[in-house]
């Protein structure tokens, strides 16, 4: 078990997408409610909470969407998620802010609430983390798949900073080569959000093995 304590009133950040730890993660942030939430953030090296959305939108587009029992309506995601850590910001123009952050420890949220201005926190216990647990032989031509697309993209080019794998690369680890492969594979939100929450990191790389083999992707 973790000894990191838990979050009275973690900020949440409701995405149409799944955050892995140690996943990478940019965004444009320029809503009100979340250009407060990342400012403070960042200024106090605190992370925000990214959970997976079920129902509604990324983005308010009108104020009846945060209208009394409606609003919250509006919004409906998985109480598992993922804490992102901000380690760049920039804000090129007013109103808009460039972020980039990692994944960072799993959390479960208890009791979510939404505030009158749109943003959404909640009581958030830390989940244990990923065991460390060497690939078996069976499972590492799944790690070796990996690294050949590591340097496929490393050959296009693509900057250290663009990359969607960042390191340092724990290509032994089962949880660290699922996890990259769950950031990269086409899949529903809920089939990621299924394999983010297993706690057995074997388990889900033989999972992950098994979506390689149904995609075609040779390992």
């Amino acid at each position: 078990m973790t000894d990191n304590p838990s979050f009275d009133v973690l900020p949440l950040f409701p995405l149409e997408l799944v955050l892995f730890p140690g996943g990478c993660l940019p965004l444009r942030i320029f809503e009100v409610r979340y250009l407060d939430m990342v400012g403070k953030c960042f200024k106090a090296g605190e992370p925000f909470g990214v959970v997976t959305l079920k129902c509604g939108s990324e983005v308010h587009t009108a104020p009846s969407d945060l209208a009394g029992e409606a609003g919250t309506a509006q919004e409906i995601f998985y109480p598992e998620g993922t804490l992102a850590r901000i380690t760049h910001l920039s804000r090129p123009q007013p109103g808009l802010m460039l972020i980039s952050c990692t994944g960072a420890q799993r959390f479960s949220v208890v009791q979510p609430e939404l505030l009158k201005h749109g943003l959404w926190v909640g009581h958030a216990e830390l989940l244990s983390d990923d065991q460390s647990v060497p690939i078996p032989e069976d499972l590492l031509p799944v790690a070796g798949a990996l690294a050949r697309v590591i340097d496929t993209l490393k050959a296009q080019g693509i900057t250290p900073e663009q990359m969607p794998i960042q390191p340092p690369y724990a290509l032994h680890d089962c949880a660290w080569v699922a996890n990259r492969w769950c950031d990269l594979l086409p899949m529903s939100l809920a089939q990621k959000h299924r394999l983010l929450t297993l706690d057995n990191p074997l388990v889900r790389l033989e999972l992950v093995s098994d979506l390689l083999e149904r995609n075609g992707i040779p390992t």
